[in-house]
């Protein structure tokens, strides 16, 4: 986890949207328009990790009730993160603001990488030497807005990372599953009910739960671990500084986990936020599972799990692979099948897929449907090889990375699940240039198509 800090105003969304590539912070010249913690999941170098964009820390107003929240959420990311940066405006210099910042910093025990921000040309470098003084590192000189120092910047945040976790050899590592969903829709009595004990506090009051607690049972002989999450909010709705506290620890408790467990509520049915949190899980490469909770309290016809994959599929069109268990946690019908579904998810992670079969399998898609032309080029393929990434990961060689739409993405995608499953994992397709092939020209007068292909990642 790699979290964005600040004072108002230094461009930390800006910087967020460029190193994630997707514009998901608001940014604006008005300071303080990050209220609450924004996470995107980013990828360098081959390692991925979790982004966080703080709200601008102003330690001289903290006393405000409302800016106080905003202050102890950038906290929590302090606290949580192993890598922090510290984003400081080049062309102002080093305000007292910056020196709190910097000895908060210095006290969390955290490590640090400076940032200096609005270096747009080069007549403006030399007013990073001020910055020394803050006793960091060297600072990076980036533009967060036209991207200039942004790669070095990655280079050194994903070398200060810590090694990646790689699952050990012996076969009795845990599983780990973490059920999360909105407040109140039963995840702690799911748990007590898999448990099959009163071991987690289940109240009617929302929000109960406030941070991951993790329980270790074994099934079938299997070590699981489950993991209970706090109930993640709408923002707008998230007033309280406890509830602030729980969403990036929930977020955190996922990354830790292989599958999520998405418990949603049949009475009430599946909202944005449910969609958010799949999304989320999907994004970092987890499993996914979804529980519909209170059957109990739904007519018998809807109590069936069959009917439940049909009824979510619009909502969940992204993740139509992810299987779908009909459960109540009060009276305990359909508990049974919560832990072996969520262990096939797991298994189906580890699935190694034969260079050779998948060759196969990726040559017939291309000649049973040929990718579209774009003027006058197509996309060809030459090889792929499954990554060792803990995430189902396929790397394609192909003659231009650009030439994917996103369409035959799908297509590419449909065709490796018909062979190999991967019920209830997202699919990774990373496209490589072929360097042992020569791109061709466009021929003269080839005709353009109305719609050109999307391209594929920054």
């Amino acid at each position: 986890m790699v979290a964005i800090i600040g004072r108002p105003n230094v461009g930390k969304s800006t910087l967020f949207n460029r190193i994630i590539g997707q514009r998901k912070a608001i940014v604006d010249a008005q300071s303080g328009l990050t209220r609450d913690r924004l996470y995107g999941v980013a990828e360098w170098r081959g390692r991925e990790f979790t982004v966080v964009d703080t709200a601008g820390l102003d330690l001289e107003t903290a006393s405000d009730p409302s800016r106080a929240a905003i202050e102890a959420q950038t906290k929590t990311a302090i606290d949580l993160a192993h890598v922090i940066v510290l984003l400081l405006d080049v062309r102002q210099g080093l305000t007292p603001l910056d020196r709190d910042i910097a000895r908060l910093l210095r006290r969390s025990g955290r490590r640090v990488i400076v940032a200096a921000n609005k270096a747009d040309s080069p007549s403006e470098r030399h007013l990073a030497h001020e910055l020394l003084e803050l006793g960091f590192d060297e600072p990076n000189l980036v533009s967060a807005q036209h991207g200039i120092g942004v790669g070095d910047l990655l280079d050194r945040v994903v070398g200060e990372l810590p090694p990646a976790e790689d699952r050990p050899a012996d076969q009795d590592a845990p599983d780990r599953l973490a059920i999360m969903g909105r407040p109140n829709v039963g995840k702690s009595s799911l748990l007590n009910a898999l448990l099959g004990d009163e071991r987690a506090l289940v109240s009617p009051t929302p929000g109960t739960t406030r941070d991951p607690v993790d329980t270790e049972l074994s099934f079938d002989g299997v070590p699981v671990v489950l993991i209970d999450t706090a109930g993640i909010r709408k923002k707008s709705s998230s007033r309280d500084r406890l509830e602030r506290y729980s969403l990036l620890r929930g977020i955190n408790a996922m990354e830790r986990a292989d599958t999520v467990l998405l418990v949603i509520d049949a009475s009430s049915g599946v909202v944005a936020q449910d969609q958010h949190v799949a999304g989320y899980a999907l994004e970092a490469g987890k499993g996914l599972v979804i529980v519909v909770n209170k059957i109990d309290l739904v007519e018998p016809a809807m109590r069936k799990a069959a009917h439940w994959q049909k009824a979510l599929a619009p909502a969940f069109k992204f993740a139509t692979y992810a299987p779908v268990v009909a459960v109540s946690a009060k009276t305990k019908e359909g508990i049974g099948g919560i832990l072996p579904v969520a262990l096939e998810v797991v298994g189906q992670r580890r699935i190694k897929m034969p260079t050779n079969e998948l060759n196969k399998v990726l040559r017939q898609a291309f000649v049973e449907h040929p990718p579209p032309s774009y003027n006058g080029r197509r996309l060809r393929f030459s090889y792929a090889t499954q990554a060792s990434s803990e995430a189902p990961t396929v790397v394609l060689f192909v003659n231009d990375t650009g030439l994917l739409h996103f369409s035959y993405r799908r297509y590419l995608e449909k065709k490796v699940r018909n062979r190999f499953g991967l019920t209830g994992n997202p699919l990774k397709l990373v496209l490589r240039a072929d360097k042992g092939k020569s791109v061709p020209p466009p021929r003269r007068g080839a005709s353009r198509p109305s719609r050109p292909p999307h391209k594929v990642g920054r």
